[in-house]
């Protein structure tokens, strides 16, 4: 995808916890604003670190606005003049982000299904994603195969 066809994003971060509840995991994940593709993900702390993780993810699609709500992580390592904080504009990341906590029971907030692994957290969960969002099989991506 190039600019002229792509160039807002709604990045947001998703809570859930591998073993008990203080060992927290956040999956931070960027979608297209426009299409509602997921465009990346990656898991870690609620830190400005795997925001800028993600960010860099984000690069090769040369995002021109990013709409986000009020998390701090945002205001420091977004561009102003890229940068808008809004309800209006994140509806369909959380949108997103409630089908996930459906789909991925890892990720629902009162749930007794959980990893007790980091490992294992962020392998199904990923592999779900991939699955949901880019019609990626387990087999396709163990062998390298694209849809």
């Amino acid at each position: 995808m190039s600019c002229e066809e792509l160039c807002e994003a709604e990045p947001d971060e998703l809570w859930s916890f591998a073993g008990n509840k203080e060992n927290q995991r956040w999956l931070w994940v960027a979608i297209d604003h426009k299409t509602r593709v997921v465009l990346a993900y990656t898991f870690g702390k609620r830190q400005d670190k795997i925001f800028r993780k993600l960010k860099s993810l984000l690069e090769p699609f040369n995002i021109k606005m990013f709409y986000t709500d009020d998390w701090g992580s945002y205001e420091r390592n977004l561009n102003p003049e890229n940068h808008t904080i809004t309800k209006k504009n994140t509806q369909r990341i959380e949108r997103k982000n409630l089908t996930f906590r459906t789909r991925i029971k890892r990720l629902a907030r009162k749930t007794i299904c959980f990893s007790r692994s980091v490992t294992m957290h962020d392998i199904v969960i990923g592999l779900v994603i991939n699955i949901l969002e880019f019609g990626l099989t387990p087999y396709m991506l163990a062998h390298g195969l694209m849809a």
